[in-house]
């Protein structure tokens, strides 16, 4: 008896860990109908750096950057966007701790929001992450 109860109350949690667990909701939507077909997975390095945006992700074994706001328009709303965009919120509890030096690896999907022209830095928005990684060197 005390097997069976056990065993149903493991039952229980497993099931309940499998329900869609409620994910907050961006302020700003990053993929939008109109921007979602070019909408691409790349394996890149989030990082700060010096200028407008702060934020750029660097696309692993190419010399592409793409500066990073909250969405397409943002910085017509918020002239600083590009100081504090908006993140998803597995990469935001990251990026608020991030210091000078820091990157974050991961896979990211960026929505650009124009055709990327060459030697030219390349804007979007991260709408999501997956395998993430930060790295922290001095």
């Amino acid at each position: 008896m005390q097997y069976a109860l056990i065993l149903a109350l493991a039952l229980c949690g497993v099931a309940a860990q499998a329900l869609p667990q409620a994910t907050a909701k961006r302020q700003i939507p990053c993929k939008t109908p109109e921007n979602a077909a070019s909408c691409y997975w790349t394996h890149g390095r989030l990082g700060v750096y010096n200028g407008n945006p702060s934020f750029r992700v660097g696309r692993i074994g190419t010399t592409k950057i793409v500066g990073i706001h909250s969405a397409p328009g943002a910085q017509r709303r918020d002239p600083e966007d590009g100081e504090h965009p908006e993140f998803p919120p597995n990469i935001e509890r990251l990026v608020d701790g991030m210091v000078n030096g820091h990157r974050i690896f991961a896979g990211f999907e960026i929505c650009p929001f124009a055709p990327e022209v060459r030697r030219e830095m390349q804007f979007g928005c991260i709408e999501s992450a997956r395998k993430i990684f930060v790295n922290r060197f001095h």
